[in-house]
């Protein structure tokens, strides 16, 4: 590649000092040079169009997907498989109390989306997407097996613990613990490779410079969300009805298997792949523009930095042309010429970490202005997190009965109404009230993408006081009425159905269609062009931070409000604590976030708009026009 690139310039020189020569001579017999000029022109763009149509990558899509899309179908039903009834498999097999089990999974959650990020810049800068996902799948597939052979071999976890004595327990030991921890660390390397490759992978297959692969892209798109929707629905059922009523192991072998015919579909597809190149990271831009404007903190602006200030953009710049903004102005710094820096022929800069073009500043600022409506998504998703975790601990103390016949609902898969409802509200959304709120407001997509993330947090407090209204509910049968049974770690089960869950879980699901789809498309347009990858690890790192703070909030509740009883609000017994407090409590984290928000949306200027000193652009203006 490098030595065709060679060759072309090196040509284009050539061409250039004989169209010199025909010039000097042209008047003199200006005719018959021209025809030959044209000749030589003609030969030069037929040489040069070789060249670039032998660098063309062969696209065959079509061909492709059936790899990839039974990768991505086995990755997620053997992943979901494994993970969504973690709770109730570190609870029951190794004897964890709630507590202990709520904050392995919630850092063993944070951890799997803070991962991608880290996933994203080595396969941007040195591995590739192929490679990185080929590495990833096999230590996802590790996991899986490590964590079967937890549940199938006895001396990997501590023996059964007997609902009648659950206060004596036998605990895990550390080398059972040790044997934990490998497959959790296998699945979360995996989680780091696979989540921030597999869709991109998938869109490198089409060519995206025509209408039949612009149209494969969204395809490809499209079925990528089917199959996650697919996985989610058949592990929170059927694999997790086998896990807790069949066996432990062969539940957990289920997706284990299905992961290997994953990791099998992948690799028989090599050689119908186009394998993309690293060609680094783009977060390294922005990290330079830092480093330079630091480097020169002490300097004043200039009085006109749209016109002062330092201008060069890369001829091979995927990126749009931005306007200057007023905003984070001591980033402009890094675009203030001084003696010391030197230029190239080209107009590049010698040394970008001490100067950087105003449009590298400004896409600097695109991804400084996104932190701040960020950071306010990781306590939004706070109340999903609970539906993962206490949710789950609820409903194993709630009646799971259906009908006459004995069947039992599985805990875990309580949370499908959740999955349910934000399935069924898309397209409802997109095709309804979109439309509705389009004739009433004007704007193509009804409101603004910050109008329909402010809306999702609203929804996310409604979630913890019904969480905490339905809570009260279950805990007040359990004390005033007949309980249905005990629970395997003790606790007496509510005569309350455990279908009264549904309302909080709905509403976690609509929540999770407004502001969660709603984080995921403001990324993808106000980041740079060449960032997007690094926009959906982004996402990605928010619900970390989310899983991470309730991981936080858990510990200190679980400490202040321990009783001289030995009890507190979560206890191991939800019926002796008082979740319903906890669930309250987050509501009002809820509210304060919430007029967080509200003042950051005011302050946001979409990319793309050009603002003076004075001006202050409102978030919830329409963005059509600024994408």
């Amino acid at each position: 590649m490098e030595g065709m690139v060679e060759k072309t310039a090196s040509f284009r020189l050539s061409m250039e000092g004989i169209e010199e020569r025909i010039s000097s001579f042209r008047s003199s017999n200006k005719d018959c040079l021209e025809d030959k000029t044209s000749s030589f022109r003609s030969n030069k763009e037929g040489l040069e169009d070789k060249i670039v149509e032998d660098d063309v990558p062969n696209y065959r899509g079509v061909q492709a997907m059936p790899y990839i899309i039974g990768n991505e179908t086995f990755e997620k039903l053997g992943t979901m498989g494994t993970v969504s009834n973690l709770i109730v498999y570190l609870t029951t097999m190794f004897n964890m109390k709630s507590i202990t089990a709520t904050n392995v999974i919630n850092i063993f959650t944070g951890t799997v989306n803070a991962v991608p990020l880290i996933g994203a810049f080595i396969s941007d800068t040195y591995l590739g997407r192929y490679t990185t996902l080929a590495i990833a799948s096999i230590c996802s597939f590790m996991g899986m097996i490590v964590l079967t052979l937890t549940a199938g071999i006895p001396s990997l976890h501590p023996p059964k613990c007997p609902a009648t004595e659950a206060d004596s327990c036998v605990t895990a030991s550390g080398g059972q613990m040790g044997f934990l921890i490998l497959a959790l660390g296998f699945l979360i390397l995996g989680a780091g490779g696979i989540r921030p490759c597999n869709l991109a992978f998938g869109a490198d297959q089409f060519n995206p410079n025509t209408e039949s692969g612009k149209r494969g892209i969204n395809s490809f798109f499209n079925w990528y969300y089917c199959t996650y929707t697919f996985g989610m629905m058949i592990s929170t059922t059927f694999i997790v009805y086998v896990q807790s009523n069949v066996s432990w192991t062969i539940g957990l072998a289920i997706p284990a298997g299905l992961m290997f015919m994953s990791c099998a579909l992948f690799f028989l597809g090599t050689k119908v792949y186009v394998i993309v190149k690293p060609e680094g990271s783009a977060l390294v831009s922005v990290v330079q523009v830092v480093v330079a404007a630091l480097r020169k903190i002490r300097l004043k602006n200039p009085e006109n930095p749209a016109i002062s200030l330092y201008s060069y953009t890369p001829k091979n710049s995927i990126n749009s042309k931005l306007p200057y903004t007023n905003q984070f102005r001591w980033v402009d710094k890094a675009a203030i010429i001084t003696d010391e820096d030197e230029i190239n022929s080209d107009g590049s800069p010698v040394n970008p970490w001490k100067l950087t073009g105003i449009q590298q500043v400004e896409e600097t600022k695109c991804v400084m202005r996104v932190i701040p409506i960020w950071a306010s998504g990781i306590i939004y998703y706070v109340p999903v997190v609970q539906q993962n975790t206490y949710a789950v601990l609820q409903a194993l103390q709630s009646d799971r009965k259906l009908g006459s016949n004995g069947f039992k609902i599985p805990a875990a898969s309580i949370i499908v109404f959740a999955m349910l409802t934000l399935t069924i509200f898309i397209p409802i959304y997109d095709r309804i009230i979109v439309p509705f709120l389009r004739k009433m407001t004007g704007k193509e997509g009804g409101i603004t993408i910050l109008q329909r993330m402010g809306i999702g947090i609203v929804f996310s407090i409604i979630t913890m006081i019904v969480s905490g209204l339905v809570e009260e509910k279950r805990r007040h049968w359990a004390l005033t009425r007949p309980s249905v049974g005990i629970s395997d770690k003790g606790g007496a089960i509510s005569s309350m159905t455990a279908l009264w869950l549904i309302p909080q879980l709905a509403l976690a699901g609509l929540t999770e269609a407004l502001n969660s789809v709603g984080q995921t498309e403001f990324y993808y347009k106000q980041f740079p062009e060449n960032m997007r990858s690094i926009a959906g690890s982004f996402f990605y790192l928010g619900l970390a931070g989310s899983f991470y703070l309730s991981s936080l909030l858990v510990t200190i509740v679980h400490s202040v409000t321990k009783g001289s009883n030995g009890h507190d609000w979560l206890d191991e017994d939800l019926n002796k604590g008082r979740l319903d407090l906890f669930y309250y409590m987050i509501a009002v984290l809820g509210v304060l976030n919430f007029g967080y928000f509200l003042v950051f949306a005011k302050w946001y200027r979409y990319k793309g708009r050009n603002t003076n000193v004075s001006e202050v652009m409102d978030g919830f203006e329409d963005e059509e026009n600024l994408k």
